[in-house]
């Protein structure tokens, strides 16, 4: 059996332990492990270590020894009304919270060796330091520092282990940063930078305007006002309190992202958004809506964004985006280009127009580096370019239009079909 592909940012390498997120003693003791490390983001922005020799980039992985004078004092989870108080860990509105010093949010365990790792049950933690030392692995944890002064941030890092070494240790870009990491690091971005900002974003509850609060480990938010302390008189009980609501965890933003071609699928529909860099071509996307499936909302983007009508529509791929919460779900589907293309339905496009199967060719063949993470692939045609001299007087054309990286699922879809990969009826030929 063929696996399914796996995009960029997808694929985490991470075993979650999400069923111990509520539980404090785990999480405090696995919080000071020497083999746990640290994700810092500084409002979005990754805390990326630079090889001067190289220019090789990575995360900056710091140690909780590091982070330590950050995380305000223990214990770090499970914390009462005052500094320094813990509370018992069968306290329904109190698992594994953070009522003082910045959110942190646990992302998981990266383990040695997945295939033989044993399921870690919660059973396993009565005595947590023991069971976190025959951990075989290492523990990630992440935290924004946005909010934390300037100077002390500063200090830490460059007094960090790592600062100590060659490296250059700098708060990022982060769609800068991510296209120099690897398939495997850049999952774990993708989900901490997803993480930190919706813990960053959230500060207050929903349902009555508390100020809120970290449960499970950055996993869960809950209302200030429904802590056993809370002085609520003359308030009416906020909702949140009563029923699931979907604000109290962490959100994820579905998108659609379409390629439509023709039922010969020797062309393909590509779009120009307005907002786009110069030149810029790419597949259709838009979100899905409140009471529809993602195939409605595929035939509905196309409609509201090409006045084009599709059907034949096959999932092909998902990608985490976290920019900041998104899943990108990358479909094909057929149209018939006979038809006219029309974007003033809701004038999102600048253009959109048939391409062949040759002219995207031209992007993944004749444009150097293509292939490669921090390319945008360009195509060209004898008729419609203008030329420049390029090394050694020699004539070069300039690119009819570009297209996105592999990095991102829209490249992907386009580069599988113009490979050859999609079968008219399928989505991809031997993985799904």
């Amino acid at each position: 059996m063929t696996d399914n592909f796996v995009n960029f940012m997808a694929g985490s390498s991470l075993n979650r332990l999400s069923w111990l997120r509520p539980s404090q003693s785990f999480l405090n003791a696995v919080i000071v492990s020497p083999a746990t490390r640290w994700v810092l983001f500084k409002s979005g922005m990754p805390l990326i270590a630079t090889d001067p020799t190289t220019e090789k980039r990575t995360f900056a992985l710091l140690s909780t020894h590091d982070v330590k004078p950050l995380l305000g004092s223990k214990p770090y989870f499970g914390q009462g009304q005052n500094p320094g108080e813990a509370v018992a860990e069968d306290t329904p509105t109190l698992q594994a919270a953070r009522i003082h010093g910045p959110r942190i949010v646990f992302l998981g365990l990266k383990e040695h060796n997945p295939d033989t790792a044993s399921a870690l049950p919660s059973s396993d933690f009565k005595d947590p330091h023991a069971a976190v030392a025959n951990l075989d692995g290492t523990p990630y944890f992440s935290v924004d520092v946005a909010d934390l002064d300037e100077s002390k941030v500063d200090e830490i890092v460059q007094n960090s282990e790592l600062a100590k070494t060659d490296v250059k240790l700098a708060f990022t870009d982060p769609r800068t940063a991510m296209g120099s990491l690897d398939t495997s690091t850049a999952a774990i971005f993708s989900m901490a930078r997803s993480m930190v900002d919706w813990n960053e974003r959230n500060q207050f509850c929903p349902a009555c305007g508390s100020n809120s609060y970290s449960l499970w480990a950055g996993w869960k938010l809950s209302c200030s006002s429904l802590l056993p302390w809370a002085d609520n008189t003359g308030r009416n009980p906020c909702p949140s309190g009563r029923g699931l609501h979907n604000f109290c965890h962490p959100r994820t933003d579905p998108v659609v992202i379409m390629l439509v071609m023709n039922e010969a699928g020797d062309k393909v529909i590509l779009g120009r958004n307005k907002k786009f860099p110069p030149k810029f071509y790419s597949a259709l996307a838009g979100f899905v809506e409140p009471g529809e499936s993602y195939e409605d909302a595929v035939k509905r983007e196309m409609w509201e964004e090409a006045g084009v009508k599709v059907w034949n529509i096959r999932y092909h791929s998902g990608q985490p985006w976290p920019f900041p919460a998104n899943l990108m779900l990358g479909f094909y589907a057929t149209a018939d280009p006979s038809k006219p293309i029309r974007t003033d339905l809701d004038n999102e496009l600048e253009d959109a127009s048939w391409y062949t199967r040759e002219e995207v060719l031209a992007a993944l063949t004749q444009t150097p580096g293509a292939a490669r993470d921090d390319k945008i692939a360009s195509v060209w045609t004898d008729d419609k370019t203008r030329h420049q001299f390029g090394a050694n007087d020699v004539v070069k054309a300039e690119p009819l239009f570009k297209m996105p990286p592999p990095t991102a699922i829209a490249g992907v879809l386009i580069k599988h079909w113009a490979e050859g990969r999609i079968e008219i009826g399928n989505a991809i030929k031997g993985n799904l």
